[in-house]
């Protein structure tokens, strides 16, 4: 079983996201224990153990609240309380949590690459190729990076030749909301970027090479990674958000 369909499991209910149980949990935290705007939170590790969830939850849930302005984190020292309630529907209003959406991307994406690998005509080989080159050419340039990065993934989708399939990757893109831009500004760095394009090239070799199960394995390992930086410790991000602060990380 792949490591990034874990996540799943901390789910309750099929309908309840689990950052969003957590974030409210944490709002209890702070006002239980009275901690006041301008005081430090605990640890995410200490957080993560005092409410029996993984620290990926933890972090998902921390953000959601950062977006709705209950907590901010600040570089180098910590993630402290703003405020004492936020407002439930605003949170609510956020959508999939970035592991929930990784997870899905794993399970679903792998096989699309290994159909891509049997069924892509010339043509869709060089969408993708296209697609590549576009990211490649666009490293240093964010908006137009994230964009051929959308439009490699559904190149190799439409590679498949199966609408339905294309459909549902892109409908998985179309839940990157804030609580994945957020996400990734604390998390996507520039090590994380470059293999990126390091692993889409793989993907792209196998499926060139008419490889089912190295293609499988390549989106695997590709998505597996992002999922692996995105749950590091705070102080692992490019902003070294807790470095310093005396709070753990791994």
């Amino acid at each position: 079983m792949l490591k990034v369909v874990s996540a799943l499991a901390e789910f309750s209910a099929p309908d309840t996201r689990l950052y969003r149980v957590v974030a409210d949990r944490i709002q209890n935290y702070i006002r239980d224990e009275q901690i006041h705007a301008g005081e430090r939170l605990p640890s995410e590790r200490d957080l993560a153990s005092q409410l029996k969830v993984s620290r990926a939850s933890v972090r998902e849930a921390l953000i959601a609240l950062e977006l709705t302005g209950v907590i901010e984190v600040r570089g180098g020292s910590g993630i402290y309380v703003i405020e004492k309630e936020a407002s439930a529907p605003a949170i609510q209003e956020i959508g999939p949590g970035p592991f929930e959406i990784l997870s899905a991307r794993c399970l679903i994406e792998g096989e699309v690459a290994a159909i891509a690998a049997r069924m892509a005509t010339d043509g869709g080989l060089d969408a993708i190729l296209r697609a590549l080159n576009d990211m490649e050419r666009f490293y240093d340039d964010r908006p137009n990076n994230e964009l051929a990065d959308r439009a490699f993934h559904l190149a190799i989708a439409r590679a498949s030749g199966n609408g339905a399939l294309v459909a549902v990757i892109e409908n998985l893109w179309n839940q990157r909301g804030r609580l994945w831009i957020k996400m990734e500004e604390h998390f996507h760095t520039d090590a994380l970027r470059q293999q990126t394009t390091i692993d889409h090239r793989r993907i792209v070799e196998a499926i060139v090479d008419r490889d089912p199960e190295a293609a499988r394995q390549a989106m695997h390992v590709h998505l597996e990674r992002v999922t692996s930086e995105f749950s590091r410790g705070w102080s692992g991000s490019k902003n070294s958000l807790l470095q310093g602060s005396g709070q753990e990380t791994e």
